[in-house]
């Protein structure tokens, strides 16, 4: 196979390391590491030292989370995709939705693959002992393994037929109506990454094969035609990382077979089990629970939620099912 066209499997005999580049393999010097989350977003946002939790508890900061990476990687690709995707916030909601999906897919993905790795280099140590760890569940580790699959196409020139790995939503939020900036979310067993910056939200399932967008078509055609506030904002989070958490396969990937004359890869996929109903059942209790986390700071509980067992709250949709315009939050008077 053409070189430039290999693809890197590092869960094939758990290769990571710090002196292994994360995303292609090579060799690397201790020096030559490249930061999880971009120098331009943290300095944009002023992240540098603020704290993140991670799996094994312990507290770092967004500066110190770094990836080994080689001076060509570094350059070649994530240099590039780095320009576009900051140009693209410049402009804001309309900058970021013009941009092509697999790019948001690829930035979100390299930021959430980074912690990953952190995660899986950090098991390696023998005095480390986290509480759920990675490495030892084989369910996990196969859906990581599909995901880098697709996700070497930020390094090799790859061709999804037909298919986005992903489910991207930016959704456009009243940001006079809440100050904070910047907010950071992610979630390693569902495969979910979202960040708002300023009154964008970009929320994304990084291995769904645009099912959770597809579910959530009717929602989403409401949210996207408008801009929501903070609370409805949250919402709609809350619906994206639920379908997630129902999500019941996981979709593989397939290279077509390589001419001695392509100049790039195509990747067809499949899901493995087609007798597996796709999403388990919606359930209230479920759901108001993950829906009371992202609206604790509106002080609103999951007995709010579950006044009406047969219909959670909805700061969205009035029990007509029309769009409410200015939602009233329950105990704050209007």
């Amino acid at each position: 196979m053409q070189q430039h066209l290999t693809i890197f499997d590092p869960f094939d005999g758990m290769r990571f390391g710090n002196h292994i580049c994360f995303l292609c393999g090579t060799t690397v010097t201790a020096e030559e590491q490249t930061t999880i989350f971009p120098t331009w977003l943290m300095q944009e946002y002023g992240l540098n030292q603020e704290l993140l939790r991670l799996l094994d508890q312990s507290v770092v900061t967004y500066e110190s989370l770094k990836v080994p990476c080689c001076p060509t990687c570094q350059t070649q690709f994530l240099q590039p995709l780095e320009e576009q995707v900051q140009a693209a916030v410049r402009q804001g909601v309309a900058g970021l939705r013009a941009l092509d999906e697999k790019l948001l897919f690829q930035w979100m993905g390299k930021m959430f693959y980074g912690t990953l790795i952190t995660e899986l280099i950090k098991e390696q140590n023998p005095l480390v002992q986290p509480e759920y760890a990675v490495s030892e569940q084989p369910k996990m580790l196969m859906k990581f393994q599909a995901f880098f699959r697709v996700l070497q196409s930020l390094r090799v020139p790859m061709e999804f037929a037909d298919f986005i790995p992903a489910s991207v939503f930016v959704v456009d939020v009243d940001a006079a109506a809440e100050p904070s900036r910047f907010e950071f979310r992610d979630e390693l067993s569902t495969m979910m990454f979202s960040l708002r910056l300023d009154n964008a939200l970009i929320i994304c399932c990084l291995l769904d094969n645009g099912m959770i967008k597809d579910a959530l078509g009717p929602v989403w055609q409401v949210v996207e035609s408008r801009q929501v506030q903070p609370i409805q904002a949250a919402e709609f989070s809350a619906r994206v990382f639920y379908a997630a958490y129902l999500l019941n396969v996981i979709p593989d990937y397939l290279l077509r077979p390589l001419k001695p004359t392509d100049d790039h890869l195509v990747m067809d996929t499949l899901i493995d089990d087609v007798t597996n109903v796709i999403f388990n059942p919606w359930q209230h209790s479920s759901y108001a629970k993950l829906l009371a986390t992202v609206w604790s700071k509106w002080g609103i509980t999951p007995e709010d939620i579950l006044r009406n067992p047969q219909e959670p709250l909805s700061m969205l949709f009035s029990h007509e099912g029309e769009f409410i315009e200015f939602p009233a939050i329950p105990g704050q008077s209007s």
